[in-house]
């Protein structure tokens, strides 16, 4: 090995060395990554792991939201390397998870260093850069955003690979580069997406200075990147277009993503890093984001502190020298200024340029997501700077720009006091100035003894000084603190062994044995911001959760927001107005914890409606007697529009357990009317994808799954595929004839999919439907096989499915069941 390949060796060691001292109070467990690193993400890995160490699927989640397609949710994490953390752990611990995340910005950081290599840029560049991508700007401030920091690691290894195909013209090289590109875009957000504009640059901008030689020579590996990436995120991207499109958000209009936009004076932060108090818990954070109704940021999404060497060279002899305008970093300087314009969103015309024209932007809610790419290119600028900075010809003088440098840092010092006394903070504003003047002199120090020293000064020692300035700098000014490091104990509601006695009750309430008809779901009710998505944890179903993406259906109905931390965060709708409703009780919420007494949240509540069961130390927990099981035999039906229900709140004067309401005609059409049905539901296997119910009636019916209808699901009767209808709203039905069956529900995202997609793209004819049978009024009691009118006649494979028989009038005694022990009363 050469000189200057050992020269990258140890800036390899040097950045592996300082991201593990950088790191140490996660992975040593003092700490954890709060927020939703573990009320999300950690639920999510946990799910996962007890998905595959039960041998179940992870691709449908029933524990929250009454169901979910997991596989097309793009935070599931189910497509991004937590499977490996999955796989080795039924239980992953937050120490393990954090490093997980942490991982991927030592990745994206040794892939920068690779970049500086095959430019042969100095390596003590490449190391700078390194760690100013792992700890500046939002890598440090928004690493609980675990999807993003995923993106954004996945962006530098993608950057490197294309970089090296343009290069090298390579078209192994490139298959690689599409393989980094594809798991940048395989869980998509607006880093991802971003990414993706910077690599598409690259080559439009290869292409446009190499002109037609260029194009020739890296068309077969543009190619094969664009292959690779292509098989990659197809069916991931369609599961997700999919499921978006369905959900409460399938795009986000221009003034609520506008809520999302970096204010100009949060730049301020480039220079003090705590000008607003984001860090320093004494300091209440008065950044300009007060009205939610016009800025909507937390603390530490407008943080964009990079440290005070990398911006003092960016400025001089960055811009001074002109060294920015370089041909060999001309397109990045011109897409780093591009970010900053997308970053501050309503501030500068180019966001709603972007927002109208740009594919993708119009699905994404914050364009100060950003400032993770800002950070990424002012990493690769400002070692770039320090490499022109140590390769210069002797001789050259450096004054004059450090002069400059210090003139400009100093008028921006202004314009941050000035700033701060506008908004009635300057005594606040003295102490993070003069520490960040503190960080600029030993910067200025250390810009002093690079440019002087360079000749005598060996990589070794120029590595040395760059690791210990900058590492020590973003150490003091993005390390641990209150939005990125708190203790774990704080989540221990999200530990599998938690002692938690709400949780631990919780667990033993629902518990029932096998074959029981009931599964019953709980509410917490505003329990905490780490608590709604807790049964992806411990195996219990939840109405609602923790999620910016849900079912549109559902959340109409029922009432949900992105979470529920607080009780006021739980909205009642005219389907679910109260905790006494019929929704609830179809539901099966049988459960709710909270901890305030429940009239102060619904105050619809009547004396006796829910049962005060338990009081622990996080609250008080309700039972709601009126629950009906999971699944059910309802004997009738009657036709109903879910819309206009879900709208007016009104439901038809009908029993649920005589009656089920559909929204089309079942396969056999039978009259409409309640029925009594003395049958014999059992619940026999319930796993995340498959449902399996037997059923004994004396008549034919329904059999009532109260789980979200979902397109992507199937169901077989003894084996015989059967349609599954859409019931009472929101749950599924399937209809069977009398006698014993066994259903089978099965969630198959991959056909059910490719026939949504198929409808979109060819939708079928309504075909022609004849009057519905007259409806009968009183309900009709059945209990043997045989009573009850004669069908018209359904086709052969209809009466397969129902297991009819060939030729043979079925016989019917429709309408809604009774199952035992759970008559309800309105």
């Amino acid at each position: 090995m050469d000189a200057r390949g050992a020269g990258y060796l140890l800036a390899a060691v040097g950045f592996a060395v300082a991201w593990g001292i950088l790191c140490w109070p996660w992975l040593s467990g003092a700490v954890t990554i709060p927020f939703d690193a573990k009320a999300h993400f950690q639920a999510q890995v946990q799910f996962l792991a007890n998905a595959i160490h039960t041998g179940q699927s992870p691709f449908w989640n029933h524990n929250v939201f009454a169901g979910s397609p997991q596989i097309a949710d793009p935070q599931s994490l189910i497509f991004s390397p937590a499977i490996l953390l999955a796989l080795l752990s039924p239980a992953p611990s937050f120490r393990e998870v954090d490093a997980y995340v942490l991982a991927h910005l030592l990745a994206g950081g040794l892939a920068l260093i690779l970049f500086f290599r095959d430019r042969g840029w100095h390596p003590a560049g490449g190391l700078m850069a390194a760690l100013v991508f792992a700890f500046g700007a939002s890598a440090a401030w928004r690493v609980q955003h675990v999807g993003q920091i995923a993106s954004y690691a996945f962006f530098a290894i993608a950057f490197w690979l294309t970089a090296r195909m343009l290069q090298r013209s390579s078209t192994l090289t490139g298959a690689f580069a599409g393989l980094a590109a594809g798991m940048m875009v395989l869980e998509p957000d607006q880093v991802a997406l971003l990414g993706s504009y910077v690599l598409v640059a690259m080559v439009v901008a290869h292409w446009i200075s190499g002109g037609r030689a260029a194009f020739r020579a890296s068309l077969m590996p543009v190619v094969a990147a664009s292959v690779v990436g292509i098989a990659i995120i197809a069916l991931p991207l369609l599961w997700t277009w999919l499921f978006a499109e369905a959900t409460t958000r399938p795009e986000i209009d221009f003034a609520f993503a506008a809520r999302g936009s970096l204010h100009p004076v949060s730049l301020l932060s480039a220079f003090i890093g705590d000008l607003f108090g984001a860090r320093d818990p004494a300091v209440e954070f008065w950044g300009p984001y007060g009205d939610p109704q016009v800025l909507y940021l937390s603390q530490n999404m407008a943080q964009v502190y990079v440290g005070a060497l990398p911006l003092l060279l960016l400025l001089a002899p960055g811009l001074t020298r002109g060294w920015l305008w370089d041909r060999s970093v001309r397109l990045l300087t011109l897409l780093f200024v591009l970010m900053v314009l997308f970053a501050l969103g309503r501030f500068t015309p180019l966001f709603h340029l972007a927002y109208e024209y740009l594919p993708g932007v119009k699905q994404f809610r914050r364009p100060a997501d950003a400032t993770f790419l800002i950070g990424a290119l002012a990493a690769v600028l400002s070692g770039y700077v320090l490499h022109r900075i140590l390769t210069a010809q002797p001789g050259t003088c450096f004054r004059r720009d450090l002069m400059i440098g210090a003139g400009l840092v100093l008028g921006m010092f202004g314009l941050a006091l000035t700033v701060s006394r506008g908004f009635g903070h300057l005594a606040d504003a003295w102490k993070p100035a003069g520490t960040a003047l503190g960080w600029f002199a030993v910067a200025g120090g250390a810009f002093f003894i690079l440019q002087r020293r360079r000749g005598a000064l060996g990589t070794v020692a120029a590595a040395v000084l760059v690791t210990g300035v900058v590492a020590a700098d973003l150490a003091a000014n993005n390390g641990p603190n209150e939005s990125t490091a708190l203790p774990p104990q704080m989540y221990d509601v999200l530990e599998p062994g938690t002692k938690n006695d709400t949780i631990a009750l919780l667990k033993q309430l629902t518990a029932q044995p096998q074959g029981s008809p009931r599964r019953d779901r709980v509410e917490l009710l505003g329990m905490g911001f780490e608590w709604p998505n807790a049964g992806m944890v411990h195996g219990f179903d939840h109405t609602l959760g923790y999620n910016p993406l849900r079912l549109e259906d559902f959340s109409e109905a029922v009432g949900t927001g992105d979470g529920i931390a607080r009780p006021a965060d739980r909205k009642f709708t005219p389907l679910f107005p109260s905790y006494r409703c019929r929704l609830a009780n179809l539901l099966g919420l049988r459960y709710i914890a909270s901890p305030v007494p429940i009239g102060q949240v619904d105050h619809a509540l009547g004396e006796g409606d829910l049962t005060l069961i338990a009081r622990t130390k996080q609250g008080y927990i309700y039972e709601n007697p009126r629950a009906l099981p999971r699944v059910q035999f309802v004997g009738g039906w009657q036709s109903a529009d879910f819309e206009s229900m879900k709208l007016s709140g009104h439901w038809p004067q009908t029993d649920p357990t005589q009656i089920v309401l559909l929204d089309a005609e079942p396969p056999v059409v039978t009259p409409e009317g309640p029925v009594a049905v003395e049958a014999t539901v059992r619940l026999t296997r319930y796993r995340n994808a498959e449902v399996e119910i037997e059923v004994t009636t004396p008549a034919p019916g329904f059999v009532v799954l109260n789980d979200i209808w979902h397109p992507w699901w199937t169901a077989e009767v003894d084996g015989t595929e059967a349609e599954i209808l859409r019931a009472n709203v929101l749950f599924r039905a399937v209809q069977v004839s009398a006698g014993t069956h066994k259903v089978r529900f099965s969630f198959q995202p991959l056909k059910g999919a490719i026939a949504e997609l198929k409808e979109r793209i060819e939708p079928e004819e309504p075909e022609d439907t004849l009057p519905l049978p007259p409806r009968h009024h009183g309900p009709r009691i059945v209990a043997a096989p045989g009573e009850g009118p004669v069908l018209s006649g359904p086709s052969q494979a209809v009466r397969n499915s129902l297991g009819l028989g060939a030729g043979q009038p079925a016989r019917n005694g429709t309408a809604a069941a009774h199952v035992q022990g759970d008559a309800m009363a309105y």
